[in-house]
């Protein structure tokens, strides 16, 4: 019984056991279907959320596309315009430097073409002077003195014409008829029976002594000081004399003595003034002046201003100075000056330079001369054909 009863109360237990386990059972099942269905509308809310959010976020993608897509079209827009630009302006330099190219090249060609003028003038030049020297290394002795003579020819011209030299003159066309003569040179005779007419001429002219003027002039230029000026001026330099000792003198020493010591001079005209020193020194320099003048023109051979000076130191000089004994000798001696003509007529004498210089001619027209000499001119030797022609 009490087995039954404990077994009873087994199966009590165990019943109450299950019905609690059922219970418990029931209640889980009941609260997993809400937690499964709150789990449900958490998860609906959850993707509704996603959804909107990824509605909102593509449509933001969709803008910020669009607006990436216009700023990259935009920068691609701009892009393209500064690339035109470059291009355009590659263009330019490109042609810019294909016309600096052409301009340097067209340089280049006319500064090789202006190297190459100057070279083939430079070579010209060095060819003729080579040719110069080698005609001048193949001359003869007769050569040498033609040329000679032409020089000497060249100065006797110059310094009558220049200078009315006529010594110098004449001895240079004497000397260049001595080259002449040396030479040899048939042709040289017509030249030479020229420049006897030329040395004949020279001999002709009447030179003035320039020297000898000269040194009177230098000689005039010492006496100024011993004239006399017409005026009386103060501040005279006398010597001083000694101091003698007093001794008692006769009436007619004393009168003898005062004649000494003043001078009395008579003058023409009326006395307005004394000069001072220094008005007196200006006349005198001033005859010094002109004098000087006159070496100048003599030395230039300017008979104008020679005779012109010439008659104004004489008109000085009877203006400021006394008519006293070295006044007229100083007036004598400018007369004198004033007759002489320092530059004459000089003759031309430039036809037998003339003639050397187209010696070529000459010797042309004496081989012809030589060739076919004349019937009535018989021929003596190698020098005379050419003038009996």
């Amino acid at each position: 019984m009490a087995e039954l009863i404990e077994s009873v109360e087994q199966q009590t237990v165990v019943e109450q056991q299950t019905v609690k386990e059922t219970s418990k059972e029931v209640r889980r099942s009941r609260s997993g279907f809400w937690f499964g269905l709150i789990i449900l509308l958490v998860i609906a809310v959850v993707a509704g959320f996603g959804y909107s959010f990824l509605s909102q976020l593509r449509a933001k993608q969709e803008g910020l596309g669009g607006e990436v897509k216009g700023a990259v079209s935009q920068q691609i827009s701009d892009y393209q315009a500064q690339l035109a630009a470059i291009q355009s302006q590659l263009a330019a330099v490109q042609t810019d430097v294909i016309n600096k190219e052409a301009h340097f090249t067209n340089s280049v060609t006319e500064f090789s073409q202006l190297q190459n003028e100057k070279l083939d003038a430079t070579r010209k030049e060095l060819s003729e002077e080579i040719q110069k020297l080698q005609r001048q290394l193949g001359k003869t002795r007769g050569d040498w003195l033609l040329a000679d003579a032409e020089y000497l020819l060249s100065v006797a011209n110059q310094r009558l014409l220049l200078m009315g030299d006529v010594n110098t003159t004449k001895e240079a066309l004497e000397a260049a008829d001595q080259r002449l003569r040396e030479s040899g040179d048939a042709a040289a005779y017509k030249v030479r029976e020229q420049l006897a007419k030329d040395i004949a001429a020279i001999g002709r002219v009447n030179a003035a002594d320039v020297v000898g003027i000269y040194s009177t002039l230098q000689m005039l230029e010492s006496q100024i000081d011993s004239l006399t000026l017409l005026l009386p001026y103060a501040g005279r330099d006398e010597a001083p004399k000694p101091i003698a000792p007093e001794v008692k003198k006769e009436p007619t020493d004393l009168i003898g003595q005062l004649e000494t010591m003043v001078t009395i001079r008579h003058v023409q005209q009326h006395v307005n003034e004394i000069l001072t020193p220094e008005q007196a020194q200006f006349i005198r320099e001033q005859l010094r002046v002109k004098l000087e003048i006159i070496k100048i023109a003599l030395v230039q051979q300017n008979d104008v201003l020679y005779q012109g000076s010439l008659s104004d130191a004489k008109k000085w000089l009877s203006q400021n100075f006394a008519k006293e004994k070295e006044a007229d000798r100083f007036t004598s001696a400018l007369d004198k000056l004033l007759d002489v003509r320092i530059r004459s007529q000089f003759p031309d004498i430039s036809l037998s330079l003339k003639m050397l210089r187209d010696i070529t001619k000459l010797r042309i027209e004496t081989d012809k001369a030589l060739s076919h000499p004349a019937k009535s001119a018989p021929v003596v030797d190698e020098a005379t054909p050419a003038v009996q022609q």
